[in-house]
C-alpha cells in the first residue's frame, strides 16, 4: 500500500473528528456490539472529562471474558496514541511499518480529540463524510423498524 502525504500537514487535519466512543462502565456487551461493525478496529475508551483511558483492537479482548468484565481494565494506550500537531507523513510512515491503520489522537493532557484512520484500499484517510455516508447507506439497505 502507497499512502502520498503532502508535507506540513498534521495529524488533526485528517483525524475523524467523531469517533465512535464507549464510556468507562460501558460492558462486554456494549464492546461486542461496537465490534460487530467490521469498520470498527479500534475501541476509544474515554472518561467523563474526555481523557482516553484505552484503546482495545479485536485481539486484546479476552478470550473467555465474563460479562462483568469492565473495558477498561483491558487494552492499551502504548503505542496506540498520537499527538494532533504531529505530521501526518511520520504518522503515516509508523503506521505502515508496523502494520497499523488506527492511532487514536489526544491533545497534551491525554484528551481524545478524533481517529486518524488509514483506509483499507491505500487510497487516504477515512473522514467524517465517509463514515456518515456509509450509515446512511447502511440505513437505506436496512431501514429500521418503524415503532409500533
Amino acid at each position: 500500500m502507497t499512502y502520498e502525504v503532502a508535507a506540513g500537514i498534521g495529524v488533526a487535519d485528517v483525524m475523524v473528528a467523531c469517533p465512535k466512543i464507549l464510556g468507562p462502565q460501558s460492558s462486554m456487551e456494549d464492546l461486542r456490539a461496537l465490534f460487530r461493525d467490521d469498520h470498527v478496529h479500534m475501541a476509544l475508551v474515554v472518561a467523563p472529562d474526555g481523557r482516553l483511558m484505552t484503546t482495545i483492537e479485536r485481539p486484546d479482548i479476552p478470550a473467555v471474558a465474563p460479562s462483568a468484565l469492565k473495558v477498561t481494565e483491558f487494552g492499551t494506550l502504548v503505542g496506540r496514541t498520537v499527538r494532533a500537531a504531529y505530521p501526518l507523513d511520520a504518522a503515516t510512515t509508523a503506521m505502515v511499518r508496523k502494520g497499523r491503520r488506527r492511532l487514536a489522537v489526544v491533545d497534551d493532557v491525554g484528551r481524545l480529540l478524533g481517529l486518524l484512520c488509514l483506509k483499507r484500499d491505500g487510497s487516504g484517510y477515512c473522514s467524517d463524510e465517509g463514515i456518515r455516508a456509509r450509515a446512511a447507506e447502511r440505513e437505506r439497505a436496512h431501514p429500521s423498524s418503524p415503532l409500533p
